[in-house]
């Protein structure tokens, strides 16, 4: 076979159903036969579905998507276990059918957490983040002519960290890996790409008052430092960010920084 010759390969795929938040689920059995080991995890699961349109005998499988260039963080399923697969830093859409066995077989369940309700099969509400993101991550700043690039000198340590904790791409799948369904991975990059920065010192510790607040209110979990998200993350967003997002939330509980918010339920 030559280098550019695709091979195939047979899998055997246990795949979560629930036909919605209402009704129970379990696992279904699918067999996906002549899998070209030149494609991504998506579209295998677009050939499965292919193929269970034709039979007709049950509606595709349900799953998240959008860009699938591993930038968007809208795909996400756990697959034997891991959330976005058995490739480290990688999402599902990125994941290619290459890094698996012929003959092998696959259970695919959605992300599970409280805080990610089950809408369809693998697909799961996440908007939790953007309510949290809502919640305080933005800069408040008043429209007008863009400053000049080198008009605020940021050190080059800082930016580097800043543009590391801006990676994330709010997939969840650092939600999905913690045993108690935390958020603080995902909120804490999103504190500290702007917490790192000039610009973002204005409202800095009234930002991380209210997310962690609106976290809380979530049904989010506590961090307990299994430091599982790290490990799930497809950004490889590092655990660090978690102790820079605490010590902010003690600056802000010490403060008047989160008078709107009230007490938050801590960690």
């Amino acid at each position: 076979m030559s280098a550019h010759e695709a091979k195939t390969i047979n899998l055997i795929l246990k795949v979560w159903r629930q036909p919605n938040p209402n009704q129970p689920g379990a696992f279904a059995h699918y067999d996906a036969k002549n899998v070209s080991t030149e494609m991504s995890f998506l579209e295998m699961l677009d050939v499965v579905n292919e193929r269970i349109t034709l039979e007709g005998k049950e509606e595709p499988i349900a799953f998240d998507h959008d860009c699938r260039e591993g930038i968007c963080g809208m795909c996400g399923a756990v697959v034997n276990g891991q959330a976005h697969g058995r490739l480290k830093g990688t999402t599902l859409c990125q994941l290619h059918m290459r890094h698996f066995n012929d003959g092998e077989t696959l259970y695919i369940e959605p992300f599970r957490a409280q805080a990610f309700p089950i809408i369809k099969d693998l697909a799961v509400d996440r908007s939790g983040f953007d309510q949290i993101i809502a919640a305080g991550g933005f800069i408040t700043v008043k429209t007008g002519q863009a400053p000049s690039a080198d008009a605020i000198l940021v050190p080059k340590k800082d930016s580097d960290l800043a543009m590391d904790a801006a990676a994330c791409i709010g997939c969840g799948a650092c939600v999905a890996a913690c045993p108690n369904g935390s958020a603080m991975l995902f909120v804490s990059a999103k504190v500290s790409h702007l917490g790192l920065l000039p610009q973002g010192q204005p409202e800095r510790y009234q930002r991380v008052a209210r997310m962690v607040s609106k976290m809380d209110e979530l049904g989010f979990g506590n961090c307990t430092n299994h430091l599982e998200c790290e490990a799930a993350c497809p950004k490889e967003i590092k655990f660090t960010n978690i102790a820079r997002l605490n010590r902010d939330y003690l600056l802000a509980r010490l403060t008047a920084a989160d008078q709107e918010t009230g007490p938050a339920g801590g960690f």
